[in-house]
């Protein structure tokens, strides 16, 4: 009797030391499946079996960088945010939610939310956006023509804005129209929300990114439908009494 109790208690003493080095290490034991009725944390990083992030939630504390393929860069600017961040197999960023809503010492609002959806190792190719401030809320949705990133990857993004940077402020307009014309920006090609008149429209654009017809109701109800040259110039209108 006495040797099994020594058994018994050696075989609890042992699960009590592996259990403290699964603890201390990291170690992977069995799956686990926990119920709460509430969690409170900062930040939670959902991964895949191999270590991959796939979706990091986070206050504004701990907001993450960006991502691509695996590595994290510095993204100080994410700071005022929180939300979350979607990344796909290859540990690239892929979109996200962020919102922040505050009241600045000059009583100054500063407030907005926007869920974006990008494409692949690219920039946000759809946007559902709301900026509010004491003037104005803009709420819409963007769609956007973004270049292949073996056309114009986000490094050459960041080049080139330090190549136009450098330029005289008078030719910069010119850099850009060319690089526009060869298909290597990001271009907006719908937008479907207010504008500053308080005005409702739905803008569809060229592949330049030119407003070439646009569905509107003013504030005070007026129905039109303009469409427009190169220059923004309205060459046709259409009114309920037309």
């Amino acid at each position: 009797m006495s040797q099994l109790r020594t058994f018994f208690a050696g075989a609890t003493t042992m699960a009590a030391l592996l259990a403290a080095i699964f603890t201390l290490t990291g170690a992977k034991g069995p799956a686990r499946h926990e119920t709460f009725d509430e969690i409170t944390v900062g930040r939670i990083n959902i991964v895949e079996p191999d270590g991959t992030k796939r979706i990091i939630v986070s206050n504004r504390a701990q907001f993450p960088g960006d991502f691509m393929q695996g590595k994290e860069g510095a993204r100080p600017d994410r700071r005022s945010f929180a939300g979350m961040l979607f990344i796909n197999e290859e540990g690239t960023e892929n979109g996200g939610l962020i919102q922040k809503g505050s009241i600045g010492p000059d009583g100054r609002i500063s407030s907005g939310l926007s869920l974006t959806f990008d494409r692949f190792r690219q920039d946000q190719a759809l946007q559902l956006m709301n900026n509010d401030s004491a003037n104005h809320q803009t709420t819409g949705i963007k769609i956007n023509d973004v270049p292949y990133y073996g056309v114009t990857s986000i490094e050459d993004f960041r080049r080139l804005r330090e190549e136009a940077g450098k330029l005289p402020e008078a030719e910069r307009g010119a850099y850009w129209d060319t690089l526009s014309e060869a298909g290597r920006l990001n271009e907006n090609r719908i937008w479907l929300g207010n504008t500053m008149g308080k005005a409702s429209t739905l803008q569809l654009k060229d592949a330049r990114g030119r407003v070439r017809m646009m569905l509107m109701v003013s504030a005070d109800g007026k129905a039109e439908i303009q469409m427009l040259d190169e220059q923004g110039k309205v060459i046709k209108s259409i009114t309920p009494g037309i």
